[in-house]
């Protein structure tokens, strides 16, 4: 048996209720056996190859760069390696992303998708269920429209709040995204077809990307983002692994030895492929000794690496045959395993239940909204309200989508579609509104009000429609992309004076956050309620305003940490931003030389090291504004009779009561710390279950043993230190109300 299923089996001893119920159903030594079984018939498919036809199969176009270079369809999307019919290996067609089909720009005209809510809105489930489900669908589309390839996965935890690929990403916490990561991989496979798992790793800012040197300690990155990666591995089953276009600790990530052959491969025991990111090769023969095994989207390097030079490299020694068989060989064995070989994608379209698909959209829309606030209780809208007036938001036409190599061109249109005229995602990224209306939502939900609209462009017009209302709703929007930070985490344009000023002149304003993030909010006081929508996807409208009416009961946790000010997080501002700007402005100012001025490689040192989010938050003794696990409900929860056990592990038994008078789903979470360490509290165990009003349910949450451990370099593995432990039941991760201590054994875990 691999380390890998090894690790499978130790996870689902450990996990509890926490455990994705699909990613244990199988039984473990019959899933080793058929990776086993993949790999021999992938060497026997190898072993009939010519090296040109092995060379073939390891870099593949970008159809939009690639017109004449093959004589098979090329299909406008990320990927395609052409088949090799002889061998039965098929044409390989590759998507993005974890979000819906993408087509950015409209590659392909009039080819539409149902659009999930974004990942952090996945995230705030807290609900493996929801985030399989969404994979399951997304990966459906993909099948049926020709794909066999969706680049989906990404787990890259958040480090900052102000990177524009946040809301991609499934929040802070290593636990929750690799487990939420892990369950939307294993829905998209599901359909026959193969997913990702990306960007490995440390890709936790735009400005910089490609030249960015991350930098931080082994034990640090085993214990956060490593984890969050090995989690989502082990649950999902990825074939294949995407590395980052970044440095990690000075090698390139798609030629790093350490991230792809010591730690992937070895530690992990992986056996699917290593295929980099578009633009993110650098090398021929160090990427391919280091592990990388497959070059994706040639024509956005610098040179196709793993064409002719690989060809020439291995006759000339500098790449063993054998490396070369071994890369060919995973490759298909990632393909093999997830069923691609034998289930080939249609010829043609298929057709494809978007009405059921939207309905998944709204679903996991609705259950990761998170009510922020509600003083006063004014939400949800009473049925007996007159006059409600929305403001701002373009709430009116739609919702806002994040923008990049993630945008779904969604089912039903786009109302509001701006392309870029500067920046690094100007030529794949355009600001993108999905078509559901909140208002249309509304006066559909609440038929006997009266419902208009104001754009909030006019801040005194604004507060007077406001004045003249009996309710404000205002809708604050935040646009963040791929390839670009956002500046800084305050709202843009002005929204914060414009939701000063409609909260003064009405107390009943209910603020929507349509944000890829945490933003800063210094009119919270002024504001009884807060609604966070994230980008909630094509569905959103419709999820928006069944919240705000109470047909939904909010039930989304925080799966980020929202900063009261700027300087709570470990930085500030992008790093290396300032340099950015400083050359495209000398770009600007000299065209003819614009080439002269590129960034070049910098830092970024991550101070905070596994302490990431709510663990930095302790660690420095500040208070956030919302805290990591946090959010509200229509009615209330009760946690009673808990006990914990201790031993190899931790166990924490206890009722859950709904004590108010609506169903609704709750989150409980349990923290962990050695009682002496002096460590920050680390979130072990979560589940999600939804009651009945007066109903009880009994909920055993037992902690992953690796949350338990710190990372030991000198095993090397995961070290239990023996003792005492505290433990935590709580609602967030700021909550220690009902604490307990409990003793556990030492131990040792492989890495």
């Amino acid at each position: 048996m691999t380390k890998r299923f090894r690790s499978l089996i130790l996870a689902s001893v450990f996990a509890g209720t926490l455990q994705v119920p699909f990613a244990v159903a199988q039984d473990a030594p019959a899933v080793a056996a058929a990776a086993q079984d993949a790999r021999a018939r992938a060497d026997s498919l190898v072993a009939q190859m010519t090296l040109d036809e092995k060379i073939k199969l390891l870099h593949g176009l970008f159809p939009p760069m690639a017109d004449g270079k093959t004589e098979e369809t090329l299909v406008p999307s990320a990927g395609h390696f052409d088949a090799l019919p002889r061998l039965g290996i098929p044409t390989i067609r590759e998507t993005d992303a974890s979000l819906g089909v993408a087509n950015q720009v409209e590659q392909r005209k009039g080819d539409t998708a149902t659009a999930l809510p974004s990942s952090l809105a996945t995230a705030a489930t807290f609900d493996p269920g929801i985030a399989r489900e969404g994979g399951e669908m997304i990966g459906a589309e993909a099948r049926a429209k020709g794909f066999n390839v969706m680049l989906a996965g990404g787990v890259n935890l958040t480090r900052d709040p102000w990177n524009g690929r946040n809301f991609e990403y499934l929040g802070e916490d290593p636990l929750l995204a690799g487990t939420m990561a892990g369950a939307h991989i294993a829905g998209v496979q599901s359909n026959k077809i193969v997913s990702t798992v990306k960007h490995f790793a440390l890709n936790a800012q735009e400005t910089g990307r490609m030249v960015l040197d991350a930098r931080i300690d082994e034990a640090a990155f085993r214990e956060s983002d490593l984890l969050a990666f090995q989690l989502a591995i082990e649950i999902g089953n990825p074939a294949s692994v995407m590395c980052a276009y970044n440095k990690v600790n000075g090698d390139w990530a798609c030629e790093n030895d350490f991230l792809m052959n010591q730690v992937l491969k070895r530690d992990w025991g992986y056996q699917g492929w290593v295929m980099s990111d578009w633009g993110g090769v650098h090398s021929t023969a160090k990427a391919a000794l280091a592990g990388l095994d497959q070059e994706s989207g040639q024509e956005l390097d610098s040179q196709i690496f793993f064409g002719e030079p690989l060809k020439a490299a291995v006759e000339s020694g500098a790449v063993s045959e054998a490396r070369i068989d071994d890369m060919v060989a995973r490759f298909l064995t990632g393909l093999i395993e997830a069923g691609v070989l034998d289930n080939p994608v249609p010829e043609h379209p298929q057709p494809i239940p978007y009405d059921v698909h939207a309905d998944v959209a709204q679903r996991a829309a609705e259950a990761g909204i998170v009510l922020l606030k509600n003083q006063g209780d004014i939400l949800p809208l009473a049925t007996t309200a007159q006059k409600i007036v929305l403001i701002g938001g373009h709430a009116d036409v739609g919702v806002l989508s994040g923008g990049g190599s993630s945008q779904v061109r969604s089912v039903g249109g786009v109302p509001i579609e701006v392309p870029l005229t500067e920046g690094a995602a100007m030529s794949f990224a355009r600001l993108t509104y999905h078509n559901s209306s909140p208002m249309r939502a509304l006066q559909a939900a609440l038929p006997n009000a009266q419902i208009s609209f104001v754009d909030g462009s006019d801040p005194a017009a604004a507060a007077q429609a406001a004045a003249d209302a009996d309710m404000a709703i205002i809708f604050a929007t935040q646009w963040t992309t791929e390839a670009q930070d956002v500046d800084d985490i305050r709202l843009p344009d002005g929204q914060d004076a414009l939701i000063a000023a409609v909260a003064a002149a009405q107390p009943k304003t209910v603020a929507v956050m349509e944000t890829g993030g945490p933003v800063l909010m210094p009119w919270i006081d002024q504001v009884p309620a807060v609604l966070q929508a994230w980008y909630p996807g094509q569905r959103g409208g419709e999820a928006i305003a069944n919240l705000l009416t109470g047909r939904v009961n909010p039930s989304g946790r925080l799966p980020i940490t929202f900063p009261a000010s700027a300087d709570q997080p470990p930085r500030p501002a992008p790093v290396g931003l300032e340099t950015l700007t400083s050359l495209e402005a000398q770009a600007a100012a000299n065209p003819a030389n614009a080439g002269a001025y590129q960034l070049r490689t910098f830092p970024v040192d991550y101070v905070e090291g596994a302490d990431v989010g709510y663990r930095w938050y302790e660690k420095q003794g500040l208070t956030p504004l919302f805290a990591f696990g946090h959010g509200l409900s229509y009615t209330s929860f009760a946690y009673r009779n808990a006990t914990v056990t201790g031993g190899d592990t931790i166990t924490l038994s206890f009722d859950v009561v709904n004590t108010g008078d609506r169903a609704g789903a709750d989150v409980p979470q349990m923290y962990i710390t050695r009682t002496d360490g002096g460590d920050p509290m680390r979130l072990a165990a979560f589940d999600r279950i939804t009651l009945l009003p007066g109903e009880t349910r009994h909920v055993t949450l037992t902690a992953e043993p690796r949350i338990l451990a710190d990372y030991d370099t000198s095993l090397p593995g995961w070290r239990i230190a023996g003792g005492s432990y505290t433990v935590a039941l709580a609602r967030d991760a700021t909550d220690r109300s009902q604490s307990f201590t409990v003793d556990v054994n030492p131990a040792t875990i492989a890495p």
